[in-house]
């Protein structure tokens, strides 16, 4: 395993990270959950992921549960807030008295003194970013959080906070949470300049774009164990599934084999070529996925290459 700073911090994270988002807690049962986890911990991997809304705590159930026969010191562990937790009106959002309650809830779950990076898991147009950066400051210094981020801000909120924590001598975020994936670039053009611009760093989901890149579906074929054939976690993936995206797949595994690798195995490189990027995000529901994974941090990708699958990609 290779790792780089998150941002511009000092705290080092695995180039491949394990999220919960759709699998643990839900769609995977949770010795196998754990298996994967701990398999991931053995591959080098020390970044995990979770939010208070996976599953409503489940997933952050499942993956404190793992970890916690590992030094609490070798591991980096997540937590978000900003989506529903309850029917009531302050039950969602960045207000000072959801964040406060949150993450004192999934401490709770997770059975920890604290959780390293808290991201405010959506941009809240109802809460003055100050009194959100604030609360978090405030977390900071109780010792409950270590680091902030953000998630899916746009470049202009990503600005904002930064201008806000310097104005008020805050805790600055050192890290954004976007979707990015051979499919999914939209950060590359706003989002990332500014980000570098600042010292805040990509954790990225959904590298394998929900599992598309990994080559296993195509126009006649979507296996029954399968994401996309889940009723209960595919809305996502949906939009994916169609002919120009498959005519792609097939081009980009056809490129992976002649560099003899996988087709995974080229897209998280593909993702790592990013300076940016601090760490590629990857969802598994089993051992064997994460070993595959894993394997992109070896590989480096060439100038042709990375032509080609523009090439592919336009």
């Amino acid at each position: 395993m290779k790792y780089r700073r998150l941002g511009k911090s000092g705290l080092k994270v695995s180039e491949i990270s394990l999220g919960s988002w759709l699998t643990y807690g839900k769609s995977v049962e949770d010795n196998v959950a754990e298996k994967t986890i701990h398999k991931a911990y053995e591959l080098g991997i020390n970044f995990f992921d979770s939010a208070n809304v996976y599953e409503k705590g489940q997933g952050e159930r499942v993956m404190a549960q793992a970890l916690k026969e590992y030094p609490r010191e070798s591991y980096v562990i997540t937590t978000k807030a900003f989506w529903p937790m309850g029917e009531g009106p302050n039950d969602r959002g960045l207000s000072r008295k959801h964040i406060t309650e949150q993450v004192n809830a999934s401490l709770k779950r997770m059975n920890l003194d604290y959780v390293d990076l808290f991201y405010c898991h959506r941009y809240d147009s109802e809460t003055p970013v100050e009194e959100t950066l604030r609360t978090i400051d405030d977390l900071i210094r109780q010792g409950k959080i270590l680091y902030a981020g953000v998630s899916e801000w746009s470049a202009a909120q990503i600005e904002e906070a930064i201008r806000v924590a310097d104005q008020f001598l805050l805790d600055r975020i050192v890290v954004n949470q976007p979707q990015y994936n051979m499919f999914h670039r939209y950060i590359e053009k706003e989002v990332i300049p500014v980000s570098e611009k600042y010292g805040v760093g990509q954790v990225v989901f959904s590298p394998l774009a929900q599992g598309v890149l990994t080559g296993k579906y195509s126009s006649n074929r979507i296996p029954e164990d399968s994401r996309a054939s889940n009723e209960s976690i595919n809305n996502f993936i949906k939009g994916m599934l169609n002919q120009d995206i498959y005519r792609k797949v097939e081009q980009l595994e056809n490129l992976a084999n002649e560099l003899e690798i996988t087709l995974p195995s080229l897209a998280l490189a593909w993702i790592l070529r990013q300076p940016n990027v601090s760490s590629a995000l990857i969802g598994a529901s089993k051992p064997s996925q994460v070993e595959e994974n894993v394997k992109a941090v070896e590989i480096q990708l060439s100038n042709e290459v990375i032509q080609k699958i523009e090439g592919i990609l336009e």
